[in-house]
């Protein structure tokens, strides 16, 4: 009877620990998929958070929105330095390009669910079509970005004349076009270099998740997924895209909102 019970045990841990097992039910690719999104979730808030200290450190301008130009003192009013719009000069479009960014970024999310559940029909044709439309809209999104900053960096016609340590540690009092990591007109330099930093981070993965979605595209659309059976490569990257995207929403509260 022990001896019995002692084979069954023995057979049970083999059968746990032998392989070939899928906790809570997910294959070993998608829980690695979600391993590195959670460590990625931790990278993503120390640096909001970092953001959000360093934010709150400075005054908040009490003044007239109409009146405020950029000093080292306050924080930058984010809607008077996003407020343009691609072709057309002298507007004041208060976070209109960044919000039309904003809602790309999730229409391709939404491309990406489509994308997904074609895959568990096997439709062949839909996850290619979606995929395919989820690249464009990941394209666009960087496209975007890469305008949004370049204006950052040319800044505005009339400058703001500011004083500050230059990179020789000399104080300098000049007018100052634009932003880079030393200075910049709309406030204080850690504006800038948390700006080009965070969001220089993020457009990074969603560069590598528009490459990762042109390797899942192509290999969907050549029938290598229908050889085996199953589209669940469509779905771990769908997990990195959605993350991508929730990620950009976080950082738009706190760049573009606070």
């Amino acid at each position: 009877m022990s001896t019995t019970a002692t084979a069954v045990g023995v057979s049970s841990k083999r059968g746990i620990w032998g392989g070939g097992n899928e906790p809570l039910k997910a294959s070993y690719g998608k829980l690695m998929m979600w391993f590195f999104l959670l460590s990625d979730i931790f990278t993503f808030a120390a640096f909001l958070i970092t953001y959000a200290a360093i934010r709150v450190s400075y005054p908040a301008y009490t003044g007239s929105a109409d009146n405020f130009v950029g000093s080292n003192e306050y924080w930058p009013i984010p809607e008077l330095v996003f407020e343009a719009i691609p072709f057309v000069h002298g507007l004041h479009a208060p976070l209109v390009f960044v919000g039309i960014m904003t809602f790309i970024l999730i229409l391709s999310s939404v491309t990406m669910v489509l994308a997904v559940e074609a895959g568990h029909r096997n439709d062949r044709n839909d996850v290619v079509k979606w995929m395919l439309w989820t690249i464009l809209g990941g394209a666009t999104f960087l496209s975007c970005q890469a305008w949004e900053w370049g204006h950052f960096i040319h800044g505005t016609d009339s400058g703001t004349v500011l004083t500050y340590v230059n990179s020789l540690n000399q104080l300098v009092t000049e007018t100052v076009f634009g932003a880079n990591m030393y200075v910049n007109e709309y406030g204080p330099a850690p504006f800038a270099q948390l700006f080009f930093f965070i969001t220089g981070f993020h457009g990074f993965h969603v560069t590598l998740g528009v490459a990762l979605l042109f390797m899942v595209f192509y290999q969907a659309a050549v029938g290598t997924y229908e050889e085996r059976g199953h589209y669940e490569m469509v779905e771990k990257i769908g997990l990195y895209w959605h993350f991508v995207d929730l990620v950009w929403v976080f950082v738009f509260t706190f760049f573009y909102l606070i």
